[in-house]
């Protein structure tokens, strides 16, 4: 591109014409020449260049009257910061173009306008700086951003103070901070046709997930009207996960869809005002803002633009984009794509993993506000809750920020905090996208920690237990455990992991492991549904049984077509977070097996479950699934499983039965299961069976007709074997995995599975306790062991001590855990 110009076509530049126009509008016109052919939609537009901005500087004799300002600048005085912004913002407001840049600007508006059938076509002018949005530097929302704008003078006027805005005092912080020279970097401004999304809606989307860095999915937001509410963090956003492998395979892969709360969304103003905020109606707020075929639109064109600036830069880029849907043309266009800085640095072989010493059952107790967790760490403070920026002195190293929502204004505070805490915001909210930026724990959208957190309060931050953010009262202790996953020795027998959420499932993808052993549905049943499926199926009788029940129940599935919708979608979602995590690797999801007074506890379970006296050797797995009282709920866990299999494209998700005492409960459930959709061996869907009760030890070459596999569950088989309550304390010091006569059962279990060619694991807690039980596993010739992420570690190492004992590894090549 020919440097001398003043004002180019975004379809003149690349990105190697940064220095010209800068980052923004060169990623800009990247996109247009290299992807537009591909169905990208970008919107057109013009951009002042580099020399536009150096011109008007020294037109106006700018750059000496701005250093001379600068002198005695301390970017550790946020007042004196702001004073010098001030200063600086307003010499550049009261230049004047010189006439043959107006001139120029003014054309190339005119001839956009034309383009789009109007006298004064309605534009966006954004800034881009010439340092901005490289994959090595983040200047993202430093400068301003002017929507709605229209005519000639109001172009000038916001192109302007666009370049003013290369001054804000963030802007001059974060230069300060990494060194680099304010007469270095030039602004380029954009002006683009403006799309619509005042009419429709508008977001962010990122092609990886943003706490853990995992490579496979396209996380896209989104709420309605402009798009600075959603970057601002004034609203909740709708959140969509799309999983990149199976997408790409034709499946309609959303692993995962939050409503979010959005209550409220910007429009074009009347007059003078260019944009207002006006209250979202109740019914829309129920929807989610995009269809899912445009959710899966925008994920295909974040995994094009992901593909060129890799291809483009020879390594991995991950990208941030923001994205909006034109209301009046019905159509969605990407806005601006850049590089995204956090987790394409990052090493994922270093593990640095934060986790709470203290019991869950005693930090309940302690919990003072949730919302959603920004990063994986854990931070002490005290609070410190801030109206605005001004109270910037109250506020010392290490405070906790709390407050309503941040703009880049907060940013000299932020870099001072141990941790934030705020009311309003979701993942890609600015709070967010700066808590990563600087490596500090923030939950965001608490909707509350104003309210309920007070000025001086020690509090624990924990952002280390999945996609929920705690705050804790007091200080509550925590370990890190620093890992370089190269130096993990590898293992002949596979380890696999047990998980329990699917929070957290990303980040525990990136420790070795041979897939899942165990993902057990009674997790994502209490923690994301929480409602009893009969409540669901027969929610009419409970409107007329207990209005309350009914109103509660209304509420949680709010924005869900129907109640059973709700729960198969919820758990659908949950499911699919963890196969996605570790596919293509098998994992092994066990349908529920909560007894009667488990079941009883979830929201209207009092109307469908029996009081047992035993409830652990009660009503509980296999012999539900056929019941009659229970059989329509079951259906609902194969309708789940059927989704995240045939819709989503996670065939890697094998089903296994608990609790199945008989071989004709077995081939009942089976039958149960065709019934809904789920055959054994159809698209290759494998039936595992737990192995925990005497009878399928003693029996289990003939389970075996109807089972492709075995999964050994010590805790049960140990208790039913030795004939104690494991919940008691007064046989509790007889419960014992090592006892002979459990291991001879596993034994015996091992060489039935050995003898009629099926895969036998186990998935209970011994191993991870006990290094002894794990040897007499190896020897026995098991084929996998799953334990729990926090054992995982130790464990591999004990298992590989024992496995060079044994002299299994005697020779190289050893099988990669």
């Amino acid at each position: 591109m020919e440097e001398e110009k003043l004002v180019v076509w975004l379809k003149e530049v690349t990105m190697d014409d940064v220095p010209l126009v800068g980052g923004k509008n060169a990623s800009l016109g990247e996109m247009l020449n290299a992807l537009s052919s591909k169905g990208v939609n970008v919107p057109d537009g013009f951009a002042t260049t580099s020399k536009a901005y150096w011109y008007f500087l020294d037109y106006n004799n700018l750059r000496e009257k701005i250093k001379e300002v600068l002198k005695d600048l301390d970017v550790n005085d946020v007042d004196n910061l702001h004073q010098h912004g001030v200063r600086v913002r307003n010499l550049i407001r009261s230049g004047t173009f010189p006439p043959d840049l107006k001139e120029t600007i003014l054309e190339y508006y005119h001839q956009l306008s034309k383009e789009y059938g109007r006298d004064y076509v309605d534009v966006a002018v954004r800034s881009s700086a010439t340092a901005e949005d490289t994959a090595e530097a983040s200047f993202a929302g430093q400068q301003e951003t002017y929507l709605n704008i229209k005519g000639d003078e109001a172009l000038l006027d916001a192109i302007k103070r666009c370049y003013a805005s290369l001054f804000t005092d963030r802007a001059i912080s974060y230069r300060e901070t990494f060194g680099f020279d304010h007469f270095s970097v030039a602004l380029s401004a954009t002006v683009q046709k403006m799309v619509r999304s005042d009419k429709a809606s508008s977001g962010i989307m990122f092609t990886l997930d943003t706490e853990s860095g995992f490579k496979d999915v396209v996380l896209v937001t989104g709420s309605y009207g402009l798009g600075e509410l959603v970057v601002g963090g004034a609203v909740t956003p709708d959140e969509w996960l799309v999983f990149k492998p199976t997408f790409q395979k034709g499946y309609r892969a959303i692993i995962e869809k939050k409503l979010g709360k959005k209550d409220k969304k910007m429009v074009y103003g009347d007059g003078d005002e260019k944009t207002k905020v006006v209250h979202v109606p109740l019914k829309d707020q129920k929807r989610f803002c995009l269809s899912d075929d445009e959710v899966l639109t925008l994920a295909k064109w974040g995994m094009l633009i992901e593909e060129h600036y890799s291809q483009r830069n020879g390594r991995w880029t991950p990208m941030d984009i923001e994205w909006a849907k034109d209301g009046e043309l019905n159509q969605l266009f990407i806005v601006q794509a850049r590089p995204e800085t956090v987790h394409s640095r990052k090493d994922h072989s270093k593990l640095k993993v934060y986790r709470i010493t203290e019991p869950v059952e005693k930090r309940k107790e302690k919990v003072l506000v949730t919302g959603i967790a920004v990063g994986t760490k854990i931070a002490h403070g005290r609070v410190k809750i801030l109206a605005s920026p001004e109270e910037a002195d109250r506020f010392e190293h290490g405070d906790v920020l709390v407050t309503d929502m941040t703009d880049p204004d907060w940013e000299p505070i932020m870099k001072k905090a141990a941790a934030i805490v705020t009311n309003r915001g979701g993942r890609t909210c600015h709070a967010a996208i700066v808590a990563r930026e600087l490596g500090v724990p923030a939950v965001v959208g608490t909707g509350s920690a104003t309210e309920v957190l007070r000025d001086g309060q020690l509090v624990t931050v924990s952002c280390a237990e999945g996609d929920v953010g705690y705050v804790y009262d007091g200080k509550i202790e925590y370990e890190v455990e620093e890992v370089d996953i190269n130096t993990l020795p590898k293992t002949k027998t596979p380890i696999m992991m047990n998980i329990a959420t699917p929070e957290g499932a990303f980040d525990l993808s990136f420790l070795p492991n041979a897939g899942v052993g165990l993902a057990r549905e009674e997790f994502i049943i209490n923690n994301y549904i929480g409602i009893h499926p009969n409540a669901l199926i027969r929610f009419e009788e409970i409107k007329e049984k207990d209005p309350h029940l009914a109103k509660e129940i209304e509420l949680r599935t709010f924005g869900y077509e129907s109640c059973t919708q709700f729960y198969i979608d919820k758990l659908s979602f949950g499911i699919a977070k963890i196969a996605a995590a570790f596919y293509p690797k098998p994992v092994i999801v066990r349908f529920s097996d909560f007894k009667s007074n488990e079941y009883a506890n979830l929201l209207g379970g009092k109307y469908f479950e029996p009081v047992e006296e035993n409830p652990m050797l009660g009503w509980r797995g296999a012999s539900r699934y056929y019941s009659p009282e229970f059989e329509e709920a079951f259906g609902l866990e194969c309708k789940a499983i059927k989704k995240v299999r045939e819709e989503m494209g996670l065939e890697n998700v094998i089903v296994m039965i608990p609790f199945c005492r008989t071989l004709e409960e077995g081939k009942k459930v089976e039958e149960v299961m065709a019934k809904y959709g789920l055959e054994r061996g159809k698209n290759g869907l494998q039936v595992y069976v737990m192995t925990e009760i005497p009878s399928n030890v003693i029996l289990l070459e003939k389970f075996a007709r109807y089972f492709d596999g075995f999964s050994i569950g010590s805790n049960d088989l140990t208790q039913l074997t030795l004939g104690l309550d494991r919940d008691s304390n007064l046989v509790a010091h007889l419960y014992d995995e090592r006892n002979e006569a459990v291991k001879e059962m596993v034994s015996m279990a091992i060489h039935k599975a050995k003898k009629v060619k099926r895969k036998i694991g186990i998935c209970g807690q011994a191993p991870s306790d006990h290094p002894d039980f794990a040897q007499f596993l190896v020897e026995q010739g098991i084929d996998t062991i799953s334990i729990n992420p926090d054992a995982l570690l130790q464990t591999t190492k004990a298992i590989y001590e024992i496995e060079k004992k044994l002299g299994l590894h005697s020779q190289e090549g050893s099988q990669n855990v």
